[in-house]
């Protein structure tokens, strides 16, 4: 089997990456802030995208993400989360993307007591946006940020109940968050899991080092996710081209 690898290209940059993403034949995981899906020429994007989309490559997307979440009990940031969302399917309607990446938003310090308002919010949250992802047959992937354990993320998959609302696993926050381990993740998690954020730490800032750099144990995810998610996307969240070259040299070994 042959690993689908993608890496991390934030948009503000897709135009200055293109020809290297091309030439190297490196499918990108484009990611929208805020600031720039306010700046986005559609006409632009759709010329960018069918560039991709020629040379072969594939695409995901990452969504933006600060200062949002889609189970905020505060009705406004709600709404302003849904805003950035609807802009960031609409570029997916250009890119069509296998995934598009979402951050939950949950954050035990700040939402324990109210943990189960917050995934009502987030349950009724989502059910707006599964049409749209049925339709552009793509999956929407709810991403571990601050998750000390796999219960809440599981809880929202299994309650939206769609298969175009799936699992990204990011191991890098796994590590410096988790109170369980990679084995016990994925026994909850793995059946869901439609992509896999790759980048190493030491456990305690997210540096975003190519694999093999950290202490992550990547023989033991690769494992896991032929056991549990063998046809995940894995893409490389490296942060410049050097530690993006390094990755990839790094992952040839799981690629098959």
């Amino acid at each position: 089997m042959s690993r689908s690898i993608h890496a991390h290209v934030p948009y503000p940059r897709l135009s200055e990456y293109l020809g290297y993403l091309i030439t190297h034949d490196i499918n990108p995981e484009v990611y929208f802030p805020a600031e720039a899906l306010d700046r986005v020429v559609w006409e632009k994007l759709s010329a960018q995208a069918d560039s991709l989309h020629a040379a072969g490559l594939k695409t995901t997307i990452h969504a933006a993400f600060m200062d949002l979440n889609p189970g905020a009990l505060d009705a406004s940031i709600r709404d302003a989360t849904r805003k950035r969302f609807l802009q960031v399917f609409q570029a997916a309607e250009l890119l069509k993307p296998r995934v598009i990446v979402f951050h939950p938003g949950y954050d035990e310090l700040r939402y324990g007591s109210n943990r189960l308002d917050w995934l009502k919010n987030s349950i009724d949250f989502w059910q707006e946006f599964i049409p749209t992802a049925r339709q552009l047959g793509c999956v929407i992937g709810i991403e571990n940020i601050f998750e000390k354990e796999p219960s809440t993320i599981k809880m929202l998959v299994e309650a939206i109940d769609a298969p175009c609302l799936r699992h990204c696993f990011d191991v890098g926050h796994w590590n410096m968050f988790t109170t369980v381990q990679m084995e016990e993740w994925f026994s909850e998690l793995g059946p869901f899991i439609a992509e896999a954020h790759i980048h190493d730490n030491h456990g305690r800032a997210d540096e975003h080092l190519p694999l093999g750099e950290g202490k992550i144990d990547f023989d033991l995810l690769f494992g896991l996710l032929d056991l549990y998610a063998p046809d995940a996307v894995c893409t490389i969240e490296a942060h410049t081209i050097e530690r993006l070259e390094r990755a990839l040299k790094a992952v040839e070994k799981y690629r098959y």
